[in-house]
Formats: structure tokens, sequence, C-alpha cells
């Protein structure tokens, strides 16, 4: 077949005529230029065309493209050239670039069978395409197994076909640029990107709860999702404290921005978070520690969070929230309530004093803390987010689990999802039968003077008896509630009241009352005739401790675990 006869068409262009002038046309050939002489032409010759007008001279003329010999330009370009036709692609030329790679290729083959490299980067289909459709198509970076790597384009051309006169033979021009280099060079890259991500993602999680303590009053169970597919991690957490008494701590934040910076801010603000929860302190005064730590690590970095206190003597929440989205909480029938609205601005901001707020946590109740990442969607407002995880949370029943996993899958989150997400899910469950015979609380208002040190000791032997404790574990709880009565009648003002509970893991005994001064253990000299009592119970107790109550009281605690029931 003669590959002269073949033009491909490129989209927006057309084959050009010969250059003219306004007297004549160029001449075809250099040959052409001057037949006057047998001599070479000179630039000082005058060169006329027949009609007697000067031609250009051989330093001004421009070739037309028809003039240029085709095939050896195709044969001498570095990328791959191949011209098939009609519709089993039969193989027209291949050029030398083609056959270094790929070996020759026989003329009228079809390329099925004879060009598996075509096959073998997807071309088959696509040379269907451009030849029915008529126009190119290019893919990019394919490649051939013990190969290289090549982005083809695909361009219609078509050809005056030599047995029938005025007919077109249709076919296809195949050019392959080897991009194997930019191949390998992405792949290392993204081999990389993987590696500081998987670093990234490891660091992010070392930082979270390796194991989450579940409280005696609550079920807790969370999640985190790593967002997207780069290195770029978010700085989402979140952490559950236990702070003695029963009470439990929650937190969750989001450090804004992405990457490692972020998760290391982070791990710093969880690690003042705990150290600040062991001061027992409320809500708002942790998040207020937290807003000045946060300005030194880093001003340019703000994070969001909320703190919240369970107190399972009080049925609710208590908490204080620094910019963050709202607690969601699902009653036992399916109604779900929003928290009010973030009682300051985010941390790092400074200059802003926080707010405790608190929302009812009832037995039957499952809370939901959550980060941005669960409802925020680029293009619709974050309020529509939340809102559809309301409607999933006021249908998701189970354990934590089961329900943080369903919150997670309803709200769309994937593998490929764009952002960090958090999720913390808390149920306060509704006990009953041989279980609830493990949780009991019982209280006595201390009035009086001194003979309610006597009444104290009275009561406690009653409830510890009924609750079937051992002797041995009963004289202790007896002796710790005496001392502590005594140090409160001694130290404090009224009202003071005297509070035992059980669980199916501890005992506790704790006494408030009017004064905010709280007691620390000192070493009682000798000659001392007071002092011993918070030594006392800090030597019997299995840990002890002490807050400071709304209202400008306190409140001193001890804590007994108990036996294991026998197996």
């Amino acid at each position: 077949m003669n590959f002269t006869r073949w033009s491909a068409r490129l989209p927006g262009t057309q084959r050009r005529a010969a250059a003219r002038t306004d007297r004549g046309s160029v001449p075809a050939a250099r040959g052409e230029y001057d037949r006057r002489t047998d001599r070479q032409p000179h630039a000082t010759d005058a060169v006329t065309d027949p009609h007697g007008a000067p031609a250009p001279s051989a330093e001004s003329a421009v070739p037309a493209l028809e003039q240029f010999p085709v095939r050896g330009l195709l044969d001498g370009l570095p990328a791959l050239v191949a011209l098939v036709h009609g519709p089993e692609h039969r193989v027209s030329y291949v050029n030398e670039a083609y056959e270094t790679a790929f070996g020759p290729r026989p003329a009228g083959a079809a390329a099925a069978a004879a060009c598996p490299e075509l096959a073998e980067l997807g071309l088959l289909p696509l040379l269907d395409q451009v030849l029915r459709s008529g126009r190119p198509r290019t893919v990019k970076s394919r490649r051939v197994r013990g190969g290289g790597s090549y982005t083809v384009t695909c361009l219609p051309a078509e050809a005056a076909d030599p047995y029938r006169e005025g007919e077109l033979v249709k076919g296809v021009l195949v050019f392959a640029a080897d991009v194997t280099d930019h191949a390998e060079a992405a792949e290392r890259l993204r081999a990389s990107e993987s590696r500081h991500r998987e670093a990234a993602v490891t660091l992010q999680r070392s930082l979270l709860p390796q194991e989450l303590e579940q409280p005696d009053d609550l079920r807790i169970a969370a999640d985190y999702r790593p967002g997207g597919t780069d290195a770029a991690v978010g700085g989402d957490w979140y952490d559950v404290i236990t702070l003695g008494a029963g009470r439990t701590a929650l937190v969750i934040g989001d450090v804004m921005g992405r990457g490692v910076r972020a998760a290391a801010v982070m791990g710093q603000l969880r690690t003042a978070v705990r150290a600040y929860a062991r001061l027992d302190l409320p809500p708002h005064e942790v998040l207020q520690l937290l807003d000045g730590l946060a300005s030194e690590i880093d001003p340019s970095q703000i994070a969001t969070c909320v703190y919240a206190v369970h107190d399972p003597n009080e049925g609710r929440l208590v908490y204080a929230s620094a910019g963050h989205l709202p607690i969601l909480v699902r009653d036992a029938d399916g109604t779900v309530h929003r928290a009010e609205e973030p009682t300051g601005p985010p941390l790092g901001t400074g200059g802003w004093l926080h707010s405790s707020a608190t929302i009812a946590l009832q037995p039957g109740s499952t809370a939901v803390l959550y980060t941005d990442g669960l409802v925020e969607r680029r293009g619709e407002d974050i309020d529509d987010g939340v809102a559809a995880l309301e409607r999933a949370l006021a249908g998701a029943t189970g354990t934590p689990q089961v329900v943080c996993d369903r919150l997670i899958r309803s709200l769309g989150v994937t593998a490929d999802h764009d952002d960090d997400v958090a999720v913390l899910v808390l149920q306060h469950p509704t006990r009953s039968g041989g279980d609830a015979e493990l949780f009991h609380n019982a209280a006595l208002e201390l009035l009086g003077g001194v003979e309610a040190a006597p009444r104290a000791r009275a009561f406690a032997s009653g409830v510890l008896a009924s609750w079937r404790f051992p002797v041995e574990l009963r004289d202790l709880g007896v002796l710790a509630a005496s001392e502590l009565v005594a140090n409160s009648l001694q130290h404090g003002t009224p009202p003071m009241r005297l509070r035992l509970r059980r669980t199916d893991r501890r005992l506790i005994i704790e006494v408030t009352d009017g004064d905010d001064h709280l007691p620390r253990r000192r070493r009682a000299e000798t000659e001392d005739e007071a002092g011993r009592g918070i030594s006392i119970v800090a030597t019997i107790a299995s840990s002890w401790g002490s807050r400071r109550t709304p209202g400008g009281g306190k409140a001193v605690w001890c804590e007994f675990a108990l036996p294991d029931p026998p197996g």
C-alpha cells in the first residue's frame, strides 16, 4: 500500500495546498528552482516564471508539506507509530521505533493477531471507536508487561482505495509516546506518599486511646476514619477518662488543618486534657485551661472541642463546647435532642470565658459526640448534615459499636471520604433483673452536731450489710465513711450529706458539704491529734479524691474494688 496516499485528519485542521505567490505557484522541488543552466542557483541569480515574472530566490522559497518525505519523517520519530486500516485493523505500516519496541509486524495482518501489544494496551476497542466515530481518542500511561508505559493517541486516517476508483479506505493512525520514565517517577512518588500517609495515620492512631475505658455506668464505643488517600490526615481525637466516684469525662475534638503538624498538636491537647481532668474541674474550666495552652503550642492552630462529664447520680451530661458541633442524645423512645449551641469559641482564640451547660442522659439513652467530617459535605449546609445524623440516630438501636457503625454508614463515610471522622457513642443502659441488683444508691443528710458521726456509722453499717458485702469489706467501708464524715464535720459547713453507691465493680463512699476548701493528704506528727483521717482513707481504699461542686461546696470520695464473683 502506498503510504503517501494516506492522510491523517487532526481536529480543527485541514490539508493545506501548496503555498502560492501572487503570481504563481511555488515550485514543487528544489531541482526546479533553476533550470536555465546546469549550474547550481546562486543568491544573486534572478529566477523568472514562464510568464516572465521574477520567481522567488532559493533562499526565500518555502516548500509545501507534500514535498517532504512523510515516511522518512515517521521512520525517524522516537515515538511509536502504526497505521491500520479496515474494520479488522489490518497493519499498513509500523515505524522503526515500533519495530524496535515490539518487533516487525507483517503488512496486511489483523492487529488482534499480529499486534498483541495493542490488546494489552487496551487499544482494540479504542480503534473501533475511532474508526466508527471519526474522532481522535487519547489514553494516558498504559503499561505493557515486560515493556514500558505509553500515552497513546489514535487518529482517524483515510486513503484512496487502489482497487475502487473514487472510494476511500478508512484507518487509524496510532501514535504512542514512551512515558516510562514519567510513569516510574509517578509510581515512586505514589509509593513515597503512601509511606508518608501510613506514617501519619500510624502517628494519628497512636495518639488516640488504644483501648477505651469502660465505666461502670456507661457503655462506650468509638471509631476514627482517616480521610482521603493523601498523607494529610487531620487532627481529630476522642478520649474517655474515669474521674472517680462513678463519674466519667468524655472528650472529642478537631484540630483545624491537616498533616502531621495537626496530629502532633492534637496529641499535645489530648495529653493536656487528661492532666486537667485529673484535677476534676468543671468542664468550662478545663476548656479555659486548654484555650491558653493551644495558643502557646501554636498560635496559628485553631481547635474545636467538647468536654463533658457524666455523673450517674444526676442522670445528665454537664458539658462545655469550644466551637464544636452539638452533642446529640437519643431517648429510649427514639426522640433525639440536640444540645445547645457551643458555649464558647474554638480553642486558641483567647480572651473568652467559657461556660458549662447540661443535657439529660437518662437510663436507656444514647449520646453521640462527633467531628465535622461525619456531617460536613462540600456544597451543602452543615446543619443539613447534623439533621441527617439526627434522623440516622433516631432509628439506630443496638450496642454502642453497632450504633457507631450504622451512623458512619448512614452518613456515607467510605474509604475515600475527603475528611477525617471521629465518632464517640455512649449509652446509659437500663438495668433490670439480677443486673439491677448490682447497682444501688443510698444517702443520708448529716444534720445536727457531733451526733451526726455515730448516725453516719450506723447508717453505713446497715446499708453495707443489706448489700451483702463480706464482713471485712463492710468494716473497711464503715471506717472510711466515719473518717470522711468526721473530716467534714470538723472542716466543712452545712449542708452535709453521706452517699453510698455500689456498682458491679466497686463500692463508692462520698461526703459533700458547703465548704470549697479541698482536703489534702499530709504527714501527721506524733503529737498531732488530727490530720490522720485522709491518710487513713487513702491507705485502706483503692483510690480517693476530691472536687469542688457547683454552688461553692466540695465532695470527698473514696472507692473500694469489689472482689470478683466466684467462678
